[in-house]
């Protein structure tokens, strides 16, 4: 009887660490680390992976959203490691081409999510829509400003399709909506929070009598928080969400956030790749729907769910 059940034991270690082996890698590459935002893809992720045994998140991005060449040798890794699947947030739409290129090439799979690239080796875009997001904001601006005064633009950097289509989405919009709205300046805050602040700053001195600000993403949207504080005249309409951005909505320093989704983009990417592995094909272009957040809103079930997502659910 000892024996037996040595022997079934023995199989069952060998069933799990077969299990093991053949479970599905899927290459998880972000823009960054440090961001919430990512940390929401990432629990999004993990949500699916906990629905699909067999396939496994590897998450793994750069310390900084400007370091496309850190992004291409993580990438460049990922393919080395022979994985089944990729999902990347380009850094540059134009830069990250080679290596998507290189994937698809050698029949690995690559799920683009985030940010659009220029190429169509990929089996599916998972993203918000980001023109959307920008005139979203326009609108709330020509509202609160009544249609006139000057404005500055706290922009992330060149080369990011997803932030220069929100700010293209902004600035488009606007002329259209509200032509008494003049958009004086415009600097790029490099994905940092201090050199979003510095600009910031640099716009507000340079142009004392600004009505309002525009940020278009996390790290721009907290840069130029932190420059209004103090000037209960400039209006500032941001992108995205984090703890830090939520409590300056409440206090009033923030008059609204377009919100993403980056718990679904994260979902969505990773059921994506699953889908493709099975044997299947996702959808390919896969749009997620923005939200204008307020301090009259913002307590609403369904924002809750965009602005404050469970990570330690998933991330711990």
């Amino acid at each position: 009887m000892k024996i037996r059940t040595l022997l079934l034991l023995c199989l069952s270690l060998a069933a799990l660490s077969c299990n093991r082996s053949t479970a599905k890698r899927i290459a998880f590459v972000p823009k960054g680390r440090a961001h919430v935002f990512w940390q929401s893809v990432h629990a999004g992720a993990i949500a699916a992976e906990r629905e699909n045994p067999g396939f496994t998140v590897v998450w793994n991005g750069p310390a900084s959203e400007t370091d496309f060449e850190g992004e291409i040798q993580i990438v460049d890794a990922a393919i080395n490691q022979h994985v089944d699947a990729i999902c990347l947030a380009p850094i540059d739409k134009k830069v990250l081409v080679a290596v998507v290129e290189r994937a698809a090439a050698q029949g690995i799979p690559v799920i683009i999510f985030d940010s659009p690239i220029d190429t169509d080796k990929f089996v599916a875009q998972v993203a918000t829509d980001n023109y959307a997001g920008g005139q979203l904001g326009a609108t709330r601006m020509a509202e609160i400003l009544n249609g006139k005064g000057k404005i500055a633009e706290v922009a992330v950097q060149p080369g990011s399709a997803s932030t220069m289509a929100r700010e293209q989405g902004f600035e488009e919009e606007l002329a259209k909506k509200a032509p008494g709205i003049k958009l004086v300046d415009k600097q790029y805050g490099m994905a940092d929070f201090g050199q979003s602040l510095k600009v910031a700053e640099n716009m507000l001195t340079a142009a004392p009598d600004l009505s309002g600000m525009f940020a278009s993403n996390e790290s721009s949207t907290v840069g130029a928080a932190r420059a209004v504080k103090d000037r209960p005249g400039v209006k500032l309409v941001g992108f995205d969400s984090s703890p830090q951005l939520i409590e300056a909505l409440k206090s009033g320093v923030i008059d609204s956030l377009v919100v993403q989704d980056p718990f679904q983009m994260g979902y969505k990417s990773m059921v994506a790749a699953v889908a493709k592995l099975k044997g299947g094909t996702p959808e390919r272009i896969q749009n997620i729907t923005p939200t204008l957040v307020t301090k009259d809103n913002m307590s609403d079930p369904e924002i809750q769910k965009k602005i404050n997502p469970d990570l330690d659910k998933y991330l711990k």
